[in-house]
């Protein structure tokens, strides 16, 4: 008998969106993609909103939108070797068992390339990057303090972002920061209360360990999986629900059946995904600054 493979994929896509997961407070645009390739559009301007107005016609403004097509990117897992692959579909905790390790490495990637692309690559009034401030965390860089995450709200502010809708994204070390600055007040700031984040200063606070690497003199994103250097920093990030997205794109389970010499199943896994900022507003940071 021949492996279902829809019965594989399906699988793979179940709950892969956690409520700890920061994808799953992004757009979801994966009904916009076609044969794994999506056309968006680069909207140029906000309408502006009349009070009262005495004066018409309405002025009447032209959306310019440019059209944009991207290929999603391909991600793709090593092969496992699987015993009897065929009774493992008529039993959910033997599938699970083989799905689990690619699903988590599916998991894993993908939400570092999505981390890495919701991180703004320099600073700008629209995509504000603060800097520490707090004492050495005894490994050379400033501890974050809730005052570098005040400066980021200021910016939010000023960019006019919903506060519902405003998410920081906390590197694991910063996390650490918060806790030695106020054990008691952020003991529990990343628990999931009722399928939601918790808030402070603003946000909707969450935590991820594969976030971008920073030039600490530049304050610019290193490329996707660069390996620190010694001018280099870690990073938290934040965003606008509303400013970025995600796109899932066809999942396939590859196959080769009865093999003679292993006497097994070899199955491997791929899938399409793409994640990026919509219109590059509101995606921020806050890098840990070198202690001089």
């Amino acid at each position: 008998m021949a492996l279902q493979s829809q019965i594989w994929t399906s699988q793979i896509m179940k709950n892969y969106y956690s409520e700890a997961s920061f994808l799953k407070y992004a757009q979801d645009f994966s009904e916009n993609v076609n044969f794994d390739i999506i056309n968006m559009a680069d909207c140029g301007f906000d309408p502006a909103v009349l009070i009262n107005n005495t004066t018409y016609p309405i002025a009447i403004n032209d959306r310019e939108d440019t059209p944009l097509s991207f290929e999603l990117d391909l991600f793709e897992t090593t092969n496992t070797k699987v015993s009897n692959p065929e009774a493992m579909e008529f039993a959910y905790d033997k599938m699970e068992s083989v799905i689990y390790s690619h699903r988590m490495s599916l998991q894993a990637k993908t939400g570092a390339k999505a981390a890495h692309a919701y991180s703004p690559s320099s600073h700008s009034a629209n995509t504000p990057i603060i800097e520490t401030t707090g004492p050495d965390n005894g490994d050379g860089f400033k501890r974050m303090l809730v005052i570098d995450i005040l400066r980021l709200k200021r910016a939010y502010d000023t960019l006019k972002i919903p506060v519902d809708k405003r998410y920081l994204v906390l590197e694991p070390r910063h996390l650490e920061d918060l806790l030695v600055e106020d054990l008691k007040a952020f003991k529990d700031i990343t628990d999931i209360v009722n399928g939601k984040p918790k808030r402070f200063a603003s946000f909707n606070i969450l935590e991820y360990g594969e976030n971008a690497i920073y030039n600490a003199t530049t304050k610019t994103k290193k490329p996707f999986g660069s390996v620190p250097g010694a001018s280099d920093t870690y990073s938290s990030f934040s965003f606008s629900s509303d400013e970025v997205m995600k796109a899932d794109g066809t999942v396939n389970v590859y196959s080769r059946e009865k093999d003679p010499e292993l006497r097994a199943t070899i199955i491997g896994f791929d899938k399409r995904f793409l994640a990026m900022p919509i219109r590059n507003k509101a995606n921020g940071a806050i890098i840990s600054a070198k202690v001089a």
